[in-house]
């Protein structure tokens, strides 16, 4: 229960259909203060909204503190992301590896079977005896590109209430709960990072990452210089500090050389990608070529093309039409309809 309107609503809906409902939420950084800013999620006030909801539903809330691995799973990767010159994707890190993986170990030292989040995706079971992750019915709040890395473990003991309902429905619902956190605001940013500044965020984790390096063409020509590669992203066109006829966007970031290379946008258009890490969920490794459609951003719209599996979880995508910033360090997502095929972390 983060205190949002959703995990609120995902639990009064288990707790209104009879379930025996434990509320626990996640202390992710120390909450006497310090140099550490955040955001509009996660925060003090958030754990008493949970709190409160749990007291007007009459079920226990415990918090539970994840200061440790939410640094060492989620932050400590953002930061080495941005360092090696990749763009990272920190809410599906926290979502798959923190929440499901020690939520379901808590979980089971509570003698609960499942575990509820107020994501919007849902849950389904094949005919072959395989649990699959499938889109939410809120096309505009889908949350299960954030999933893709769930086991067959985590999802026969995962269940998303709200998967099955708009965002105005679940508000709805809240009200008709008499949920305080009814008409409370969706947060956006990065909890960690919420003025949204993330170079500045790595720069002081890692001051080694503050390294001037120089800005080239696709060609090679030397165009400026650049104070770290964890101040760019693929696709990026804003910030550069240089000057041309014509807009330029960061094309390629080589890390180990401390390169930026920048050009203009359709060199952004790329027909294939390989992914590493990858997960599949409603099928086995398919070693020959399989017809899916690719998403790669959460706000990306998914390209149609071919999967298929290579050694060492590793899969390879090639599109039927180039598709524009192909960023590492993001997610792709192989969709079949709604269902997720599977997913890995873009090379």
């Amino acid at each position: 229960m983060s205190g949002g309107v959703d995990s609120s609503v995902a639990a009064a809906l288990l707790a209104e259909q009879g379930h025996d409902v434990i509320g626990l939420s996640m202390q992710l950084y120390d909450q006497r203060g310090g140099e550490q800013a955040w955001g509009t999620c996660c925060t003090l006030d958030d754990l008493q909204d949970a709190r409160r909801v749990a007291s007007t539903l009459g079920f226990p809330h415990y918090i539970v503190n994840f200061e440790r691995q939410f640094q060492e799973t989620v932050i400590s990767n953002f930061v080495r992301e941005y360092a090696s010159g990749r763009t990272p994707l920190p809410c599906a890190h926290c979502n798959s590896d923190l929440k499901f993986s020690t939520l379901l170990d808590r979980a089971r030292g509570l003698g609960a079977e499942q575990v509820a989040t107020g994501h919007y995706a849902r849950v389904d079971h094949s005919a072959d005896g395989r649990w699959l992750l499938k889109r939410s019915a809120d096309p505009e709040k889908d949350q299960s590109y954030f999933l893709f890395s769930l086991t067959q473990d985590q999802l026969a003991r995962a269940v998303f209430p709200v998967g099955f309902l708009s965002k105005s429905e679940v508000r709805a619902q809240a009200h008709r709960l008499g949920l305080a956190v009814a008409d409370k605001p969706d947060s956006q940013e990065i909890c960690f990072v919420p003025d949204g500044d993330y170079a500045s965020f790595v720069a002081r984790k890692d001051p080694s990452v503050v390294r001037g390096g120089a800005i080239v063409d696709d060609e090679g020509r030397h165009l400026g210089t650049h104070g770290g590669v964890h101040r760019f992203t693929v696709g990026q066109r804003k910030g550069l500090g240089i000057s041309a006829s014509s807009p330029l966007y960061v094309l390629k970031i080589d890390a180990e050389a401390a390169t930026v290379t920048v050009g203009a946008r359709d060199a952004l258009e790329k027909p294939r990608l390989s992914a590493s890490g990858v997960n599949w969920i409603a099928i086995d490794a398919p070693r020959s070529p399989m017809r899916v459609a690719a998403q790669i951003r959460h706000r990306h719209k998914p390209g149609a093309g071919s999967v298929r599996a290579l050694p060492g979880g590793r899969a390879e995508m090639i599109f039927d039409e180039p598709q524009p910033a192909i960023t590492p360090g993001q997610a792709a997502v192989f969709y079949d309809g709604d269902s997720v095929v599977g997913g890995g972390w873009i090379e």
